[in-house]
């Protein structure tokens, strides 16, 4: 069993909450759904995070067993989460909760699934709402980093990665020194994306060159099945054997957006959106950048391309006031 998994909020050697343990089956089909059904781990946590806040709220309502579950009370419940966060979010907490009962029902817990007959709130999408760096402001940002040390040398190749391979920091993060390879005299990047798949990308000459001075300089060419990205020792600026996780490359990221004098609040996934955004500038085709980003849509695509961001604030300059 995995360590340190979380079900509902919980370890899963600790106690669920009561709505979804009120026998050792059923809590173990619980526990099941989380561990088997749901390999992600962002996704396993958002999805204990939204049953347990069910899972609250029916306890506050005096609902305290699942066969007392009626697709009203799914739906007073979603409806009470749309005064309070977005739209999107409220989709999601459905649709934990409409998974987690259509495995309950699999598994012969419950007869029906009361949430299958409630409907979310509508949310169309055209543009991603993620903040995206001019290339400017992204050049500015790289050529800021003081690369005397291995700890810039990591911080220019890990932005370097998302920027030029449209890369997510989870692929990033899992990545091996030999997931730096060779390939017909280019060197080429192995990206572990979402459900185990692989995929590889040819690096952009910049990438080639920030990707060598980090082997190099950090001294991890030869070890091979080490990590590629690795924490610091405490302050000595030295590198450790441990991954890095995303928390440490969000605040990495702050620090040198800081340093950088960009004012512009990005985060780990603000470099996707930047590398789309500049490939589609350039003349690149949405098709391509699909393929680049290993999306499964060409709509995800889009909702990364920020080019009408400048046509409007071209627009806007024209109130000569």
């Amino acid at each position: 069993m995995e360590q340190g998994v979380m079900v509902i909020g919980k370890r899963i050697d600790g106690a669920l909450p009561a709505l979804f343990a009120p026998d050792e089956k059923t809590a173990e089909r619980v526990v099941e759904f989380f561990t088997a059904r749901i390999r992600n781990a962002n996704t396993r946590k958002a999805y204990a995070k939204a049953g347990g806040a069910f899972a609250d709220w029916c306890a506050a309502h005096g609902i305290r067993e699942l066969g007392q579950v009626r697709p009203v009370h799914v739906a007073a419940y979603i409806e009470g989460l749309q005064s309070k966060i977005a739209a999107p979010s409220v989709k999601l907490q459905l649709a934990a909760i409409r998974m987690l009962f259509d495995w309950l029902v699999v598994s012969q817990v419950v007869p029906q699934n009361p949430a299958s007959a409630v409907k979310g709130p509508s949310h169309v999408a055209k543009k991603g709402k993620t903040p995206v760096l001019t290339a400017d402001e992204a050049r500015a940002l790289l050529d800021a980093i003081d690369t005397t040390s291995p700890l810039g040398l990591r911080d220019r190749a890990l932005i370097g990665i998302m920027i030029y391979t449209f890369a997510r920091v989870g692929a990033v993060l899992k990545m091996r020194v030999d997931d730096v390879y060779v390939q017909g005299r280019r060197t080429w990047v192995r990206l572990h994306e979402k459900g185990g798949k692989r995929h590889e990308m040819p690096c952009h000459h910049n990438l080639e060159d920030y990707l060598d001075a980090y082997l190099d300089g950090a001294g991890i060419a030869t070890d091979a099945k080490g990590y590629l990205f690795r924490t610091a020792r405490g302050r000595s600026r030295e590198l450790s054997d441990k991954p890095m996780r995303q928390a440490d490359v969000y605040r990495m990221i702050r620090r040198r957006a800081r340093d950088a004098g960009v004012r512009t609040k990005i985060g780990c996934h603000s470099f996707r959106a930047t590398g789309i955004t500049e490939y589609l500038r350039n003349g690149g085709k949405l098709e391509v950048a699909q393929q680049m980003a290993n999306h499964e849509s060409a709509r995800t695509t889009g909702l990364y391309d920020r080019r009408n961001d400048q046509v409007s604030l071209d627009e806007v300059e024209r109130i000569m006031i």
